[in-house]
Parts: structure tokens; sequence; C-alpha cells
């Protein structure tokens, strides 16, 4: 028998999340220990290289000027994210419109004459009296106003982008509260090394702070004696090793952590709702280059009329490093309908292809498809639908979660994972005080 080695707090899972928590408890003064099981950083938000082209895997975009960017500053990660202007357009008609600086009045006002009744509405949510009930979906909501198609496709394309879900399936609720009190990802940008290139700044960041980080080193088990974490079982380099530690901040999800933990660890109320809200959403989407340039827009170009094609996006306008000199880089993203639950895999990504000829004439004869990934079930864009997000906490003393599947009401992506590490480190602190290590 070995002595097992001792940390103050182990991470599980080097996603945002994940690093976020641990760049925050090392910062703090806790000797912190992060366990990956893939050969890099990144998760589901992270990218791979395919012939000199880098790929994203997941997340392609990050936040300026919020909390992802303060995490950084706070514990010492550079910082190197390009902002394309303007950020988004609008394919409305033929045209490609940049409402920059006009709002929803500029954009809705191009669509339709009930364009200042819808303004009216979303305006109306920034008070509690004006949010509708939870259970009306944002599909439903926006059918009070308009059955304008280009409205609801618009409306059903920023459902997708930002939350991974349609319109249909999102409550208005949260909709209208991310749009009106949320910073509504008003800003951002592309790193030039991918999205990998944020999470290897804030790994070196937690490396330098004195942290310890294992790729390719899967955890097995969490150990909990008494109500109470003890530590983790890692599997590396052929053997199971024996990690001790009083905290555990899980970044696999709150289902996840229940199998490694044991159901036995828990209140049965506590897995009844895990296991009910355990409904992790899909997306399809298809990398491809190009020799020529084949969209105006520096960013993103998001749709009036579509049937599956939520946005577009152009890394190398701003980012030309992500590509091979001469190449241009692309990614073109769906939601499937549905978003959660079983759905036909051929037949919407058949439905994304048709898209993307529409929207790019001789797609099939200038686009070199890199690849057509569908993130799903245990891999998912998001791990949970937003506005039923799982609890952060968990009845076991020591063991937190963190990630998109916790996220607080009304937000998504890599913004919401910066959020829950923020939020579980803060109550790290106060019941686990460093000081009293």
């Amino acid at each position: 028998m070995t002595t097992p080695l001792q940390y103050d707090a182990i991470v599980i899972g080097a996603g945002a999340g994940g690093l976020f928590a641990a760049a925050r408890l090392a910062k703090s003064g806790y000797r912190t220990l992060v366990v990956e099981q893939l050969d890099k950083v990144g998760g589901r938000a992270s990218t791979t290289e395919i012939d000199g082209f880098k790929v994203n895997d997941g997340a392609i975009v990050i936040e300026l000027g919020g909390i992802t960017e303060e995490t950084c500053a706070e514990v010492g990660a550079e910082f190197d994210i390009r902002e394309p202007n303007p950020p988004i357009l609008y394919r409305i008609g033929n045209k490609d419109v940049d409402v920059t600086g006009g709002g929803w009045g500029l954009l809705l006002g191009k669509l339709t004459r009930q364009g200042a009744k819808l303004v009216k509405g979303i305006g109306a949510a920034r008070n509690d009296s004006g949010l509708p009930e939870d259970e009306l979906s944002t599909a439903d909501w926006v059918r009070k106003y308009t059955k304008n198609e280009g409205v609801h496709g618009i409306f059903r394309n920023m459902c997708a982008s930002v939350f991974a879900v349609s319109s249909e399936e999102l409550p208005a609720r949260v909709f209208l509260t991310y749009f009106t009190r949320k910073s509504a990802f008003k800003r951002f940008g592309f790193h030039p090394a991918g999205s990998i290139g944020l999470w290897e700044s804030l790994a070196d960041a937690f490396t330098e702070l004195g942290g310890d980080l294992w790729l390719s080193a899967d955890a097995t088990s969490i150990h909990v004696e008494d109500g109470r974490v003890t530590g983790v079982t890692v599997h590396r380099d052929g053997a199971d090793v024996e990690v001790s530690a009083p905290i555990v901040v899980s970044d696999t999800g709150p289902f996840a952590t229940l199998e490694l933990a044991g159901r036995e660890a828990f209140p049965a109320e506590y897995v009844s709702l895990v296991e009910a809200r355990n409904r992790p959403c899909a997306m399809i989407a298809v990398n491809f280059a190009s020799q020529e340039p084949l969209m105006e827009a520096p960013g993103m170009l998001s749709f009036a009329k579509s049937r599956r094609l939520a946005y577009l996006a152009n890394f190398t306008d701003i980012c030309p490093e992500m590509a091979p000199a001469g190449w241009h880089l692309y990614v073109g993203t769906a939601v499937p309908e549905p978003a959660v639950g079983d759905f036909d895999e051929a037949a919407e990504t058949a439905l994304l292809f048709e898209d993307l000829r529409e929207a790019i004439p001789g797609f099939d004869e200038k686009a070199r498809i890199l690849s057509t990934t569908v993130t799903r079930d245990g891999w998912p864009p998001q791990r949970a639908v937003a506005g039923f997000d799982m609890p952060h906490t968990t009845e076991v003393a020591g063991l937190w979660n963190v990630g998109d599947g916790v996220k607080q009401y009304a937000n998504g992506g890599t913004t919401a994972c910066a959020e829950t590490a923020q939020l579980v480190v803060d109550e790290i602190k106060n019941e686990f005080p460093v000081a009293a290590r």
C-alpha cells in the first residue's frame, strides 16, 4: 500500500468550468489538483487540428468584458481574444444587415410592421411583472405578437446560438431575462489558436499558481465517508492512484457525478432531481474551408430564414492563424428538431447542408469539408436546458458541481461556466477557509 497523495482540493475535468474553478482555488491558496481524462484541456470547448486548420470542438466564441475576462485578469491568464467589428450580421432577405447600436428596434423593424409591439414586449420584461409564466415557450411568446416567419426565424436561431435549443423548447422567461438583464453576448471574439488557446492560458496560470494538472488521467470514483468527501481514485499511466482531499469540484455534470460518488451517497430527492433534469441538448456543426472568401461578415452571420442553420462563423477574417496560408476557415451550426431527445441525425444533417448550399452560392464546389460533428447525449453543447438547471451544491459535504449543467438562471455557454466557478469557489472559501487547512 502506498500513502495517498494529499491536496486541499481536487477538480475533476479541465473544461471551462473546471479550469475557472481550479485557477480561482489556486489563486486563493488551495493546493489543487486537476484531473482530465483527455490529453488536452478545454473539454467540449476545445480545439482539434485537422490538416493545419484549428477546428473548434464545440464553443467557438468567448465573451469580452464579462466574468470570463475578469477571471483571467484575477488569476493572471492571458486573454488574447480578438473582437470582430461588427460582431454579427443578420441575413434578412438577400441583405446582410448590421444592427449594431440599433438594438431590437432596428432588427425587428427590418422584418415586420409589428416590430414596435415586440420591442415593447421585450422592454416590459425588464420588470418582473412583464416576464411571462415559466410554461410559455419563446416561440409561443413571439406568436402573441406576430406570425411573421422572419421574426420567428430570428428568435429560433438566437435560441439555438446561445442556448442550443429551439425557440419551441426554451422558456420565454429565460430568453427575455437573458436579453434584458444579462450580458447577452454583446461583445465576443475568437482566439487565434482556436478556443483551446484561452484554456491553455488558464491552465498555464493555474500551474504557475502552484496547481497540478494531470492529463490523460481518468477519475474513476469519488470517495464519500459519513456524508463527506475524502478523495478520488484516478486511473493514470495504467495504474489506480488514490488522492485524498476534503474538497472535490466536478466539471463532469451532476449526472456523471452521481455515478462517480454512487447514488447511495445522496438523498433520494436530490438523485430524482438530477435524473429528471438530465436532459442534454444537441447541435450539429459543419467545419469547412475555402481558398476564396465565402462570406463578408467578419464574425457571425445569423439568419431570418433557414431550415436549421442558426449561424455561420468566419474565423480567419480576424484570426488568420487558424488556417494555413491562403485559406479561410468557417463553421455552420444547427440545432436539430428536437434538440432534446432523439432525432434523425442523417436527416437533420442533410437539412443543414441544404441551408449551407442556399446561404453560400457554389458551396459544393468551393468548400472543403473538414468535419461534420454531432454533439449530444454524454458530450452535449449544454448539459441541461436553460431554466431547468441542476443545483451546483450537493448534500455531500465538500462536493460541488460546476459547468453548464448547473448554470445560473438564464445564462449559457462558457460565460455560465465562469459564473458557476466563482460561486462555488466563494462557497468553498466560506466553508473551508484556507487559513484553517
